[in-house]
């Protein structure tokens, strides 16, 4: 099933793009754009808009300015805090969930936004169908991942009902204390039922679109730009800050970096769009911010592939790499490394100890895996992504494990570079050997980090999957006790950083970006890096 959801996902992305390059352009030819209010630069050309398929941190960002949710996150510590739902009510055994509409609220063209439009938004998620990797974020729904299974196929048996036009009931399968942050990600937001029973797969090409958000699509233009512009029929329209919103799709740091000093941009997200001979430099300046998040970069094995499929080999693998060398040596930005997945000040946690750097070790390893001195082992593909600004990021990091694993173990590894969709599609059908990976956390809570590598979600793509893991992992979101919930998630966090390493973490983000606190306002460093547009101004001078 899970496979053959992934060709369907990869199948629709395809068509999705051919269609983006033809009625998404064709809209926008012809005519001269007006000056943007603000202009951001958003990394890689964005893979979809739709909040069911969208897995990149730089397409949530978009997504998350044009579709909402039951709640939306607040700009300064990314909390979340009512969006759609106007408040809620929640039983006192945490398991039940009624949620309120604003009676103001209508779609961007005008059509009343009911509760119905929340029920059929959160069912198509988890359709298996739709083979969204966020899904699994939905399985704490009474009976959602049976139905995302195909077990159930009656709608009405999955926890969400619609009450009446302006109250939505959702029944959870246990208490789960971040259930409010789920409700504020792009995953959870609502999607026009209108458009997408009329148009199908090209129902993101629909002009007007309708919307749920602050912001309308004016255009996507493919390789120039994805303007928004303002939503006056939005419930908090008078709190939104800009009129008119670009994003520009640049993978190159020097483009990005020229971009900015000529004025013709205002904000860089993200660390990889820094030039890397010029990091030490560009922190010193005071629109360069630098600040700690949640966030983790590693490599993923494809466990189904041998050698790999033997854990020792994995671990062999993870002990020879020298990680201080990477930060110190290629990111140079102040990043921490790291043998755990979640990071240090993820609230009430701390992870356990994860390999640490011991060639040594390796090699015995190795050799009792069947490759002494490496002696036998194949010659095999580390994969990365050109199309994002960390190109050269993620190759110089490849460059170094290609060395260590020779110079420690013998074994010969080959780069392989290719487009960023390509990458997206290889690491979804599980198609590469060993690839670079990294993962944001959607908010702040270890589940974000430990949850997608349970057996079955689609955000594992390493083909490991482990029984104790998933009953751990289960348990710890089946209470409420704090102490309790962090001995289930370390002993779950030890099998996959010490026992099994179906992942091998190397370093914690730091959070970067470029702007000029006297030119913009609105955006406040957080532990999740998430900032919603609506709140961020360009001041006139």
């Amino acid at each position: 099933m899970m496979f053959q959801q992934r060709v369907r996902r990869l199948c629709r992305r395809t068509r999705f793009l051919f269609a983006a390059a033809g009625c998404l352009l064709a809209a926008a030819c012809g005519h001269r754009d007006a000056p943007a209010d603000l202009t951001i630069v958003n990394s890689a050309e964005p893979e979809s808009l739709d909040p069911a398929i969208v897995t990149a941190e730089s397409d949530m960002r978009i997504v998350a300015g044009i579709f909402e949710g039951l709640t939306r996150q607040e700009p300064v510590a990314a909390r979340p805090v009512p969006g759609l739902a106007e408040r809620w009510d929640i039983s006192p055994d945490g398991k039940t969930y009624t949620f309120h509409l604003r009676t103001n609220l209508t779609w961007s063209t005008g059509e009343p936004l009911t509760s119905a439009d929340v029920m059929y938004s959160w069912l198509r998620e988890l359709n298996p169908a739709t083979a969204s990797d966020y899904a699994g974020q939905l399985f704490y729904l009474k009976n959602g991942q049976a139905y995302n299974a195909g077990k159930i196929t009656d709608p009405a048996q999955v926890g969400i009902h619609a009450l009446d036009p302006f109250t939505i009931r959702v029944e959870l399968d246990h208490p789960t204390l971040f259930f409010l942050d789920l409700c504020a990600m792009p995953l959870t937001s609502v999607v026009p039922r209108q458009a997408i029973e009329k148009y199908g797969d090209r129902w993101l090409n629909a002009r007007p679109l309708p919307v749920s958000g602050p912001y309308t699509v004016d255009f996507w233009r493919l390789n120039d730009r994805v303007r928004l512009r303002k939503n006056h029929q939005y419930w908090d329209a008078p709190n939104t800050r800009s009129e008119i919103i670009d994003f520009l799709p640049v993978g190159s740091p020097n483009t990005a970096l020229n971009l900015f000093d000529r004025g013709q941009a205002d904000i860089v997200w993200d660390k990889e769009l820094i030039p890397s001979e010029l990091v030490d430099v560009l922190l010193r300046r005071p629109d360069f911010h630098s600040y700690p998040y949640l966030g983790t970069y590693f490599i993923r094995f494809n466990v189904t592939r041998k050698p790999f499929d033997d854990p020792r080999v994995r671990q062999a693998l993870a002990l020879a790499i020298d990680k201080d060398r990477i930060v110190h040596k290629i990111t140079r930005a102040g990043e921490k490394p790291t043998a755990s997945l979640v990071p240090a000040g993820t609230a009430n946690y701390a992870s356990p100890t994860g390999l640490g750097y011991d060639p040594q070790r390796a090699r015995q390893l190795l050799a009792e895996a069947g490759f002494p001195g490496g002696n036998g082992f194949p010659r095999f593909e580390y994969l990365f992504d050109s199309g994002a600004g960390g190109k050269k990021l993620h190759e110089d990091i490849g460059v170094e494990l290609q060395q260590m694993w020779h110079n420690e173990l013998g074994i010969q590894m080959d780069l392989r570079e290719v487009e960023t969709q390509v990458f997206w599609g290889m690491l979804s059908r599980v198609d590469f050997t060993v690839a670079r990976s990294s993962w944001i956390a959607d908010y702040n809570d270890a589940n974000t980090f430990l949850s997608m590598f349970m057996t079955g979600d689609g955000n594992n793509e390493t083909g490991w999957s482990n029984k104790r893991y998933d009953e751990l992992v289960h348990q710890a979101n089946e209470t409420t006790d704090p102490a309790v919930r962090q001995k289930d998630f370390q002993q779950a966090e030890s099998i996959l950083i010490q026992d099994e390493l179906p992942i091998v973490p190397l370093y914690i983000y730091v959070g970067i970006n470029y702007f000029d606190t006297n030119k913009v306002t609105g955006i406040w460093e957080n532990l999740v890096d998430e900032h919603p547009l609506g709140s961020i101004q360009k001041l006139r001078p």
